[in-house]
C-alpha cells in the first residue's frame, strides 16, 4: 500500500515538471503527507491539450456515495482489481490523474515494532503516482473532489519491506494515462507494473514519520540502525 509520502519540491518546479497551466492554490514543500489531507492532483483538461494542477482530498469518495465514511479506507486502490470494483471501475475509465511525489515510506515489522523505510526514484527525483479521482456532492450540495494511489506487487527494493507498492508511472506514459479520450482500460493497465528496481532506492528514516504532526526534513533523513538499536538499549 502507500499510506505516506512526500513532495518536497517548490511550486513552481511541480508545474515546471508535469508542464501544468499556472497552479492557483498555495503549496509549501511537504514531508509527510498523511491520508484525508489535500494533496497536489495533475489532470488533463477535457477538452483541451492542457494540463492542471489542483488540490484534492486523498482518501476517494465514489459519486454515489450516501457519505463520506469511505475516504479513509480507499486511500488505495490494487491495480489487479480496480477495472471490478464498482468504486474505482469508472474513474480507471474515465477519470485518472497524476499525483506529484518524490519519495514514498513504509514500514518494515520487527518483532512488536514497526521500522520505518523511505524511497526515492534514483537520487531523490520528481515522479508521480498513477491516481484515480472522483467528485462527491456532499449534503451542502458542494462538489468534493477525492483521489487513490494504484498500487501493485512489490520489486525487489520495496519487496524486503512491504508486499505492496504504489503504482510509479515512467514519464513518457504520461499523455495516455491522462487522455481523456482513451477510454480502453486494458491498454491503461499496462501501465500498472512495479517500477524498475534499479532505478530505485531504500533507507531507514527515523520514527519522527509515525506522527502526522511531524512534517520536516527531518522525518526523511536516513538514520543508522545500529545506532537506533544501541538508543533502545542504553
Amino acid at each position: 500500500m502507500c499510506g505516506r509520502y512526500r513532495l518536497s519540491r517548490r511550486k513552481q518546479l511541480v508545474e515546471e515538471y508535469f508542464e501544468t497551466a499556472p497552479w492557483d492554490d498555495d503549496w509549501s514543500p511537504r514531508y509527510n503527507i498523511a491520508p484525508t489531507q489535500q494533496i497536489p492532483v495533475v489532470r488533463q483538461h477535457p477538452k483541451e491539450p492542457i494540463r492542471q494542477l489542483s488540490l484534492m482530498k486523498w482518501g476517494l469518495i465514489p459519486a454515489w456515495s450516501k457519505d463520506s465514511s469511505s475516504a479513509a479506507k480507499m486511500i488505495n486502490a490494487r491495480s489487479e482489481t480496480a477495472g471490478a470494483k464498482p468504486a474505482f471501475r469508472d474513474p480507471l475509465k474515465y477519470r485518472r490523474c497524476l499525483i506529484p511525489a518524490d519519495a514514498f515510506y513504509e514500514w518494515k515489522r520487527n518483532g512488536t515494532s514497526k521500522q520505518p523505510y523511505c524511497f526515492e526514484v534514483n537520487d531523490g527525483e520528481i515522479f508521480a503516482f498513477a491516481g484515480l479521482w472522483d467528485g462527491w456532492k456532499n449534503t451542502e450540495g458542494r462538489w468534493i473532489k477525492t483521489c487513490s494511489i494504484l498500487t501493485t506487487t512489490p520489486n525487489a527494493v520495496t519487496s524486503s519491506v512491504h508486499d505492496r507498492m504504489p503504482v510509479i508511472l515512467h514519464q513518457d506514459s504520461y499523455d495516455l494515462w491522462l487522455d481523456p479520450g482513451m477510454t480502453d482500460v486494458q491498454v491503461v493497465s499496462e501501465f500498472l507494473k512495479p517500477y524498475d528496481a534499479r532505478s530505485m532506492r531504500s533507507y531507514p528514516v527515523s520514527g519522527r514519520v509515525n506522527h502526522v504532526a511531524n512534517d520536516d526534513e527531518e522525518c526523511c533523513r536516513p538514520v543508522d540502525l545500529a545506532d537506533l538499536q544501541n538508543q533502545l538499549f542504553s
